[in-house]
């Protein structure tokens, strides 16, 4: 069965103390049909942090969301999201959405994707410049030339559906919109394909990796400095 893109998981990890400094949080969001996954940074978890990092990392995506599931995480399910359904894990107030999130095969691995940023304590005044690097590098990276796996349901003769991870499955989550019957409709209004084929095909998949790889270390050498210097 196919699902409509356009609905999402989303969660939050923090990236950890050190000394007594907060560090900031990593925010990541999945669409459930074509693993495309925007990831964003938040110093803090309070409305006035999250909510326009949530808004931009919505607007972000190529496809209109339709809802948002947040795995019971009180950070999105206490604030009004006016123009978005959202359902948590153990109490839908939406069943509908609740039911596509249920069959969705992919939850958002939060941490792992935020480990490829760095493992270490990152101080929360650096949120903003780490988001940066999340925008211009690793999302692009993620969606446009990182391969996934896309399983597939085999139902054996005793009637039990296991799911298969076969590597001619796998693609990038931009080729697996592109590849969905009648994709063109599941793109926002005025967002076309020869756009986004530009942004695809703007460098190879290597150089993509390279350029991510030389903006992380040069940010991380960046924040190094700075937190050695008086705040």
């Amino acid at each position: 069965m196919l699902l409509h893109p356009g609905f999402i998981r989303i969660d939050s990890v923090h990236q950890g103390d050190q000394d007594g400094v907060k560090g900031l949080y990593h925010i990541n969001a999945v669409d459930c049909v074509t693993q495309f996954e925007i990831v964003a940074t938040c110093e803090r978890l309070s409305e006035a942090f999250l909510l326009p990092v949530i808004e931009t990392m919505l607007d972000s995506f190529p496809l209109p969301i339709l809802g948002f599931h947040a795995d019971n995480g009180s950070e999105y399910i206490n604030h009004t999201w006016p123009n978005y359904s959202i359902s948590c894990a153990w109490s839908s107030p939406n069943h509908a959405l609740g039911a596509v999130m249920t069959m969705a095969w992919r939850k958002p691995k939060t941490a792992p994707l935020c480990a490829s940023i760095s493992a270490s304590h990152i101080p929360q005044r650096f949120a903003h410049d780490v988001n940066a690097l999340c925008r211009d590098f690793l999302n692009p990276y993620v969606n446009f030339h990182r391969p996934c796996f896309f399983p597939q349901s085999v139902t054996d003769a005793k009637g039990k559906t296991r799911k298969r991870y076969r590597f001619e499955d796998m693609t990038t989550p931009y080729e697996k919109l592109k590849s969905l019957p009648q994709a063109n409709s599941f793109l926002k209004p005025g967002l076309t394909f020869d756009q986004l084929d530009r942004l695809a095909n703007a460098v190879s998949d290597s150089d993509a990796a390279h350029q991510l790889n030389e903006a992380r270390k040069m940010l991380f050498l960046s924040i190094n400095r700075r937190s050695k210097q008086a705040v």
